[in-house]
């Protein structure tokens, strides 16, 4: 059977494939260690989780608007204005499968074949192989640990081509951790309204940050980049839904349409009774986001200080997120062949940086136990030493 070409053109999700693999082990009574998945270890707070009881109870289990329910849209309406500073009308809203549909759906609406999409290194792995399917050419920024991951106004500068059509700014990011300060947001606003480009936001983890670290949505700059932003975001990482596969976009009124169109013929809408647990988790209490965020704290200045203290690897300290990204160039090893032998040999799940675009580093998730934490580091010391 022959395939379309578009499914060659994708390279299949490092990220899922080893945390299967790692499952897949624990199934058989071995004792893993994992750090690749980018998933919360925290249960669903209970009361996101009686909201959606309570909607199927109450037989909000029909097919709903294509867009998403009215009321969530105005409550993420009202969390982007209050928290975000951004002045967006439900209307201006869509509800996704998940964030990383949102950006899919983005995607499909506004590139198209020979459209170039700028993307900063390391990257989400999903982002270019989304700006394939859909017919562009992602064009990479390296960046370095040296700057702590960000890409500078200049280097977007010297990318732009006159088939830009869109950047992709991840803050805080996937997989370094890295976020843009205030000052260095604005610059790079100044460069996309200059160049007159559109850029997606992807927040995913605006509530996870550390210290004083400060996020700014880059659409609350000024109305000119306002006009040309996408601000894409979700329910997964601040909440602990990421079965809920609830995630939405906010930007201009017709792109937002476009991107309903695509969905209406896709998956229609999301899930009904579980946007009503989103409408819970917008408008109840922060408390919770609170008390995941200072667990993570804790086990961020743990893994941050352990990983250092092995000799041959070392990593930038994380600003956001819940994720290290550890440089391996000192043991010899590329990071497909490191993360294998490490789960093959002393049973840690990590994810190859080559998946991100970074072949000397790999990931390590910290939404784990910090008992867990603590065990995989030491296996992780363990095989570093064996390899001298």
């Amino acid at each position: 059977m022959k395939l379309a070409a578009r499914v060659n053109e994708v390279s299949p999700s490092l990220t899922l494939a080893i945390s299967a693999k790692a499952k897949a082990m624990k199934s058989e009574g071995i004792d893993v260690c994992s750090f690749s998945a980018g998933e919360p270890d925290f249960p669903t707070p209970k009361h996101i989780c009686e909201a959606a009881k309570q909607a199927i109870d109450e037989g909000k289990t029909r097919y709903g608007a294509v867009a998403g329910e009215l009321r969530l849209r105005e409550a993420i309406a009202n969390k982007l204005q209050t928290k975000n500073n951004l002045s967006y009308q439900a209307e201006n809203i869509i509800v996704t499968n998940g964030g990383k549909h949102s950006l899919y759906g983005l995607m499909q609406a506004v590139i198209e074949a020979d459209d170039e999409v700028i993307i900063p290194a390391p990257y989400w792995l999903s982002y270019p192989e989304m700006v394939k399917l859909a017919g562009g050419t992602p064009i990479f920024i390296a960046t370095t640990a040296a700057n702590d991951y960000r890409m500078t106004p200049e280097q977007l500068k010297t990318a732009i081509t006159d088939k830009t059509k869109l950047l992709v700014l991840n803050s805080p990011s996937n997989p370094t951790g890295t976020v843009y300060p205030p000052a260095a947001i604005r610059a790079i606003a100044d460069m996309v309204v200059e160049h007159d480009i559109l850029v997606v936001s992807d927040e995913i983890y605006e509530n996870i940050v550390y210290d004083d670290a400060e996020h700014l949505s880059i659409g609350a700059v000024n109305p000119e980049i306002f006009a040309r932003t996408i601000t894409s975001n979700g329910f997964a990482k601040s909440y602990s839904m990421t079965g809920w596969r609830l995630g939405y976009a906010a930007g201009p009124l017709e792109i937002i349409k476009a991107m309903a169109k695509i969905q209406g013929h896709s998956t229609s809408n999301v899930c009904s009774f579980a946007q009503y647990g989103a409408i819970a988790a917008l408008e109840s209490s922060q408390d919770c986001v609170q008390q995941m965020l200072s667990a993570f704290a804790k086990r961020r200045e743990f893994i941050y200080q352990a990983i250092n203290d092995i000799p041959a690897l070392s990593c930038p300290k994380p600003y956001g997120a819940f994720y290290v990204f550890v440089d391996i160039s000192k043991t010899g090893l590329k990071s497909l062949d490191f993360c294998n032998s490490l789960l093959d040999s002393y049973q840690v799940a990590t994810i190859p940086g080559i998946a991100f675009g970074a072949d000397d580093c790999i990931r390590i998730s910290y939404a784990t136990s910090m008992d867990t934490i603590k065990q995989g580091i030491e296996r992780l010391s363990n095989f570093v030493d064996s390899l001298t």
